[in-house]
């Protein structure tokens, strides 16, 4: 049987000592062989990998990209063939055209082609719950940040406690084999292909799980860890909204109008602490 709690905390702003702050969350509550799991975009955001997409300046393929592939290709094609809500689907045909093509540029030279053409968390970049034109970039070594928490937490608690570290991207199962279109997984994980392995697994309409991308202090299963990154998952909720269309048609803005003021009132839960 599993238990969660799942955290309530400030907006994590870059520069925050995001460390002290999970410590301390969690400190009235854990016990041994809990595992606590954070989100990958708030320590990321935390820690500054921030692009400003409004000083991009796009070339003629991420044009392309938006103008052809986005719309017309995910927007009539393969959004059906995915099993797309209607609602997605009138959103990939609307798909933003001066926002869009900045953030497919960055996608282009952040994580390649194959990435960018993916509908959305491209190369795992994300757009979502952040303000104005920013983009965050993904944690290039989950597992160092996971390792100084564990530690953090060990420290100044002395409970013998798990950590890890997720994205919402998803992982796709079919039997004991687990793949991703998303960089840096866990080992037992692979990653190959950007928006190929995504098709397929929506295509073969294989099981869908969130992605672990650390997973420090205690030792589990593969499958143990996909299912404990997905209760977080789904515990965690989605912030201001769960994509940036939800987040403009909710607040009445422009996708490029979200402030940190807003974000700072909305209920954020980064950490969820899963008690097996």
């Amino acid at each position: 049987m599993v238990k969660f709690k799942k955290i309530k905390t400030m907006y994590w702003r870059p520069g925050i000592d995001y460390v002290k702050v999970i410590v301390n969350s969690v400190k009235p509550y854990v016990e041994d062989s809990d595992i606590i799991v954070v989100s990958e975009k708030a320590i990321s955001t935390a820690e500054g990998n921030l692009v400003d997409e409004s000083k991009i300046k796009p070339g003629l393929l991420a044009k392309i990209i938006v103008l052809f592939w986005m719309r017309i290709v995910w927007g009539y094609f393969l959004g059906r063939i995915c099993q797309f809500r209607e609602k997605q689907i009138m959103h990939l045909r609307n798909y933003p055209l001066k926002e869009g093509i900045a953030h497919k540029q960055l996608a282009l030279n952040w994580a390649g082609m194959l990435h960018a053409m993916k509908y959305a968390s491209e190369g795992g970049i994300d757009i979502n719950n952040l303000p104005f034109s920013f983009a965050c970039l993904p944690l290039q070594e989950p597992c160092r940040n996971a390792t100084r928490i564990c530690d953090e937490i060990r420290a100044k608690t002395g409970k013998a406690i798990g950590v890890m570290i997720s994205d919402t991207d998803s992982t796709f199962s079919f039997y004991n084999f687990h793949f991703t279109s998303r960089p840096n997984p866990i080992e037992g994980i692979v990653s190959f292909g950007g928006f190929v392995s995504f098709f397929l697994g929506r295509f073969l309409k294989l099981k869908q799980r969130a992605t672990p991308l650390a997973m420090v202090g205690l030792k589990l299963r593969v499958e143990d860890v996909l299912h404990l990154a997905e209760i977080a998952h789904h515990a965690r909720g989605y912030g201001a909204g769960r994509t940036i269309w939800d987040v403009a048609e909710k607040y009445g803005i422009n996708f490029n109008e979200v402030t940190w003021k807003l974000l700072d009132e909305v209920d954020h839960f980064p950490i969820v602490l899963i008690r097996r």
